[in-house]
């Protein structure tokens, strides 16, 4: 990644509010349930207070708004959006039981780092798709999304793909449904951070039970809340189909999902299949080469802008600053532009080269989210 000088001067000015962070990340070691302030004020000794979150004063917003972690914001001021990124993605209580086993700070610190690099690039606002399963702590994140000055959006939902946390195993759907609606209308663990959006998934195991309840519960979820529905899925195996036949069963428009990682596939019978049932497709995995290069990625997009489909697709990354799930050396393989800026700075140019007009970029990046997020009237 490479910034001018005047994007370093802007990062070098950001990053100078150090004292915010640290003292919002110790505060958030082990915070699950504890309400942390996006803001700080200092008191008369000169150190930074944090208030808690639900002390924060709540815009009215006119006209359409959506959730992000630093309260409502209008739909209009969305601007770039990446749809189906993460900031941290972890192994369910993995660092919180073993908490040396990461260097927390030094990840805190290129969080802000990346984030408001990312802002600089003209990135607005990001969907941070981390769900139950993936290390979800928005108390944690709350200081870092507050220093990087970027909009993120929130996630509820279970991530799994097969069996569910024994607490829901024995537990009936609509009693995930409620607690997916409590994160959705009074806050996620224990802050003012409501979730824009329901997150769930279906990988090549299937529609396992445990995954079809994750869907049923956010099917019910979003028919009382009117949030939009994102998902996870293998492309290879057309998941996105299963996804859509048991969203349509429980009375959910279609029109109010994004199937995710449709970009994983060039098979365009499976993606205009899953378009015209309404849904919007996620080309959203560019710089993961190891499933399907860039060129193929855009390639898939330019031909789908040809067809008429643009209005149907947003983009991003599935990127992170952070993922435990293997060795950092492993995590570089999976392609050397798997990160926040790879789109920005790479896909765009070849999306344009490759004869897809600005105007269908700036549908597919600012358009298409702005109308995802509009559409959340309840049923």
């Amino acid at each position: 990644m490479l910034l001018s000088s005047e994007e370093r001067e802007l990062l070098r000015q950001r990053l100078s509010r150090r004292r915010l962070l640290k003292a919002g990340a110790a505060a958030a070691v082990g915070a699950a349930g504890m309400g942390l302030a996006a803001c700080a004020s200092e008191n008369e000794k000169g150190e930074v207070a944090m208030p808690t979150a639900a002390s924060r004063a709540r815009p009215t917003i006119s006209g359409p708004a959506v959730e992000t972690m630093s309260g409502p914001i209008s739909t209009a001021d969305l601007g770039f959006t990446l749809m189906h990124e993460h900031i941290f993605s972890r192994s369910e209580g993995v660092e919180y039981n073993f908490p040396f086993v990461w260097d927390q700070q030094a990840e805190l610190d290129k969080a802000v780092e990346m984030l408001t690099a990312l802002k600089t690039k003209g990135v607005s606002t990001i969907l941070d798709a981390t769900a139950l399963g993936l290390g979800r702590d928005v108390p944690l994140l709350l200081p870092v999304v507050e220093e990087a000055g970027i909009q993120v959006i929130a996630a509820t939902g279970i991530y799994t793909y097969n069996e569910l946390p024994h607490y829901f195993q024995g537990r009936s759907v609509d009693r995930m449904a409620d607690v997916f609606v409590h994160d959705i209308a009074q806050g996620i663990q224990g802050t003012d951070v409501k979730a824009g959006v329901l997150k769930c998934a279906t990988d090549e195991p299937g529609v396992t039970p445990g995954v079809d309840k994750v869907l049923r519960a956010a099917a019910r979820a979003h028919l009382r809340t009117g949030v939009p529905i994102t998902t996870h899925t293998h492309a290879a195996t057309k998941r996105g189909l299963e996804q859509q036949d048991i969203f349509k069963s429980e009375g959910v428009d279609l029109r109010r999902v994004i199937i995710g990682h449709s970009g994983d596939s060039e098979d365009l019978d499976y993606l205009t299949k899953l378009v015209d049932n309404g849904s919007y497709i996620g080309m959203d995995r560019f710089g993961l080469e190891v499933i399907l290069s860039t060129e193929k990625r855009v390639a898939v997009i330019a031909k789908l802008c040809q067809m008429g489909y643009a209005e149907r697709m947003v983009l991003s990354h599935d990127a992170m600053v952070y993922f435990d799930w293997y060795e950092p050396e492993i995590v570089k393989a999976f392609g050397p532009n798997w990160n926040y800026f790879h789109i920005v700075d790479n896909v765009v140019p070849a999306l344009l080269e490759a004869g897809v007009s600005q105007e269908q970029i700036d549908v597919m990046t600012r358009e298409n989210p702005r109308r995802i997020f509009e559409n959340v009237g309840t049923y």
